[in-house]
């Protein structure tokens, strides 16, 4: 499949490009004067860089810097081109700063080399330089040089940017009062592009973007390649992935390509990703306000903003230090959609406005303009996935939380308790027919996953290598609010293994569809949510550093964390475990033969493998509300509960003694919104003789809730007519009979 420039520059939306964002009415040429300029480097290299600043702005009214460093491009480029929109929001936008935007080194027009994650260097000299140093030079020319500045500096970015903007914060320069990294990468061992070393396959399409140095400086994308051969536009990443075979089919399409080569000759947590690893840097007393932001379905980068805000938290105690996470894929908190949508999943309306406006906005305005006292924000801003809320915290995780294990008995249920006698359930593991991580086949071929975050998982769960377990009807209200660890007690017959692990919520039977529903074929009723996974491979079980093979049968312990969550699993509702070991294409194949690097694999190495997991085994969470208490009695499916009914009848009463006989139209009105394609009349208790004509359908009613039809009648006669099964609703369940009857005046 070609990879176009076009399809490349996509890759900027999704993952933090300024200027790719929903178009405001906002004009900013006529608001904003734009330079463009270099800056030059503590070794020389010269980096440029995009000013744009307020026309209001004047000595008696300077502006605070707000600081973006990317390697998407600072496009347009020209003094006289403008982009749609400035910083992190319209409202920021409007409200005034001096909005800076800056190409990393070795990315369009910036000279020197690019590096992906630049280590973190001790800068002894003028020669050593990285993204800390970059950032302060550039802050401290920019406080010097840019008329009409405050003096005060913010930074903000996502995904990439937002690694440029936490290895901002080591550069310690004292006009940098603000940061907000943003979907930040931390270590690309564990985000993006690896799961605890496990190589997400999904983003092989990625590679020329980050793995092909340019020439020289340029405005244009020069990594344009074609990674996939194939004629036509491929659709379904899955057969295709599978059809290659094993990962050293890459090398056909990237022998030269600088990142592949660095994933296939660092196949474990080795001192090459170590010193990419920007959390291990952070020291005490860091005096930059920060506010980390992330989103709980960000199929890209959700251990980095995680991460970032405890290791800060646990080394610099004093740092104002918050976290935001929201009901958001990657970036879905900075451009507003209306009905906030993920998945099949509704969350509410204009929550990426309430981010921007009531959260971002006010935390940037205190700390580069001084208003307020405070920030008026709490330590945390979560949003409740369950109950579909946001919450405020003191701390995070929580300090009412208490520690439950739930133990994945034999049996398939989801325990509380310990096990009493040691069982295991099984599974054949077979890499030729992995399981799908999505039932959607069109996202396969996407530059990176996104929905399956919150997909519906019974595709999955139906199937023979998939392990199931579940509690009962939950009684109350059960909320999780911190961190998940999976505690799998595991023996195969092979010699490594993954394993992925996923907390799902299972909505009850009656659950109706939301009003936005985007696939009209999926319903919300028994809908299994998926809520956090997490993939593991075996043979980083004791150290990523050296892995180390199974022996074919032993028990053997495999733990690792699923990231943090709040979600409330409503009463009603069940808590699931699944447990399987592929999850393809987003994760590459394990295949299940111990090899010293899994990318060099032949296909002979790729074998069949039972997988058994032991009952003992649990997943333990951080619980903060409500118990696993079951509802006693069980639940019991009525079927007339869910039909629809005829709930009034106009404009006489049913059973009327006196009905006129001029134009007898009746209107019904139902319970439930109807299927306009079906209606149909039936005879009463009193058969053929007492049932009326029907002279006209008038119809259904707009909104489906009533439907109108005329009589033809004669006085002084009863009349029954019966509504019957050839009405339905929109879920195709029909209506409780009903029996029109009336008598009609002499």
């Amino acid at each position: 499949m070609k990879l176009t420039v076009t399809q490349l520059l996509m890759v900027g939306l999704l993952l933090g490009r300024h200027h790719l964002s929903a178009q405001p009415t906002y004009d900013v040429k006529e608001n904003y004067i734009k330079a463009e300029t270099y800056i030059t480097m503590r070794d020389g290299v010269k980096l440029f860089t995009a000013i744009y600043t307020p026309k209001q702005a004047t000595l008696a009214r300077p502006y605070p810097i707000l600081l973006q460093r990317t390697c998407y491009s600072i496009a347009p480029y020209g003094r006289h081109n403008y982009p749609q929109r400035l910083g992190p929001s319209t409202t920021m936008m409007q409200e005034g700063y001096i909005f800076v935007y800056q190409d990393v080194r070795g990315r369009y027009k910036s000279e020197g080399q690019f590096t992906n994650l630049t280590p973190i260097t001790v800068h002894k000299s003028s020669a050593d330089v990285d993204e800390s140093s970059d950032t302060f030079d550039t802050i401290d020319w920019l406080v010097r040089n840019v008329p009409n500045n405050n003096g005060h500096v913010g930074q903000w970015g996502m995904s990439y940017p937002g690694f440029y903007t936490a290895a901002g914060l080591l550069s310690n320069h004292p006009a940098l009062k603000a940061s907000s990294p943003q979907a930040p990468i931390s270590d690309f061992f564990f985000d993006d592009f690896h799961h605890n070393g496990a190589f997400l396959q999904s983003y092989f399409l990625l590679f020329p973007w980050f793995g092909v140095p340019k020439k020289d400086t340029t405005t244009l994308a020069w990594y344009d390649s074609q990674p996939v051969n194939t004629a036509k536009v491929v659709r379904d990443g899955y057969q295709l992935y599978l059809d290659q075979g094993p990962l050293t089919f890459a090398d056909t399409y990237y022998k030269d390509n600088v990142l592949w080569q660095q994933m296939v000759n660092h196949p474990n947590y080795d001192d090459f990703w170590k010193k990419r690893a920007i959390l291990q840097h952070y020291q005490p007393n860091l005096k930059t306000a920060v506010m980390t932001v992330g989103g709980w379905f960000d199929a890209e980068d959700l251990s980095g903003p995680l991460n970032l805000y405890k290791t800060i938290e646990k080394k610099s105690p004093g740092t104002y230090n918050t976290l935001v996470m929201g009901p958001f894929g990657h970036g879905g908190w900075a451009h507003e959609t209306g009905h906030t949508l993920h998945s099949n999943l509704y969350f509410g309306d204009s929550l990426a406005s309430f981010y921007m406006n009531q959260i971002e906005a006010k935390f940037f305005r205190h700390f580069l303009k001084g208003i307020g006292t405070t920030t008026g924000l709490p330590e945390a801003y979560m949003f409740d996935t369950g109950l579909k809320k946001w919450s405020r915290f003191d701390q995070w995780p929580a300090a009412s939380i208490h520690k439950q294990r739930l133990y994945l008995n034999a049996s398939g249920r989801l325990d509380g308790q310990p096990p009493q006698k040691i069982q295991s359930l099984s599974y054949l593991s077979d890499p030729l027919k992995p399981v799908p991580h999505t039932e959607d086949l069109t996202s396969t071929m996407n530059f990176t996953p996104f929905s399956y975050m919150s997909e519906d998982q019974r595709f999955a769960g139906r199937r023979p290598d998939v392990l199931l377990f579940q509690t009962g009807v939950l009684a109350d209200d059960v909320t999780l609010g911190g961190e998940i660890r999976a505690s799998l007690n595991i023996a195969s017959t092979g010699t490594d293994a993954d394993f992925f692990v996923k907390l799902i919520d299972v909505y009850p039977l009656d659950e109706p569809n939301h009003a936005y529903m985007p696939n009209k074929n999926v319903t919300l009723s028994n809908y299994w949510q998926m809520v956090r996974s997490e993939m593991m491979p075996a043979r980083f079980r004791n150290s990523f550093e050296t892995p180390q093979p199974l022996r074919p049968g032993q028990k053997t312990a495999v733990r690792f964390p699923l990231q943090d969550v709040l979600h409330t699993f409503k009463k009603g509702h069940r808590i699931m475990i699944q447990v399987q070991s592929t999850a393809f294409p987003l994760f590459a194949r394990n295949p299940q033969t111990f090899v010293r690097n899994p990318y060099q694999a032949k296909a002979s190495d790729y074998v069949k493998a039972t997988q058994r997991v032991f009952s003992d085994s649990y997943i333990e969470v951080d619980l903060l509300t409500g118990t696993l208490a079951e509802n006693s009695q069980p639940s019991v499916w009525n079927f007339n509960d869910y039909r629809p009914s005829v709930i009034g009848m106009a404009p006489f009463e049913n059973g009327s003694q006196v009905v006129s006989m001029s134009r007898p139209v009746i209107t019904l009105h139902f319970s439930q919104q109807m299927d306009t394609r079906y209606y149909g009349f039936g005879k009463g208790d009193l058969k053929m003789a007492s049932m009326p004509k029907v002279k006209k359908i008038l119809g259904f009613s707009d909104d489906r809730m009533s439907f109108c039809f005329e009589l033809e009648v004669t006085p002084n006669q009863r009349y029954q007519l019966l509504m019957g099964p050839s009405f339905r609703n929109e879920h195709g369940d029909r209506l409780k009979p009903y029996l029109v009857d009336f008598r009609t005046k002499e």
